[in-house]
């Protein structure tokens, strides 16, 4: 299982999504960033800020 916490990336934020893939996890949380965080354009920049914060829910880093 993989998991994002939003906070890592705006803080205070206390979000999080867990999803089997990578891809999911950032779908979900591109979606996020649009609803709660009002972003309505998604950088590539962010993109890569999100899949650089997933990890393994138990914690260990997600290979590059």
């Amino acid at each position: 299982m993989r998991l994002f916490e939003c906070g890592t990336l705006v803080p205070g934020c206390e979000w999080h999504t867990r999803a089997q893939d990578d891809a999911e996890v950032v779908r979900r949380a591109v979606e996020h960033m649009r609803g709660t965080h009002g972003e309505e354009m998604i950088r590539q920049g962010t993109v890569e800020k999100i899949k650089a914060r997933i990890q393994h829910e138990n914690g260990v880093e997600a290979a590059a």
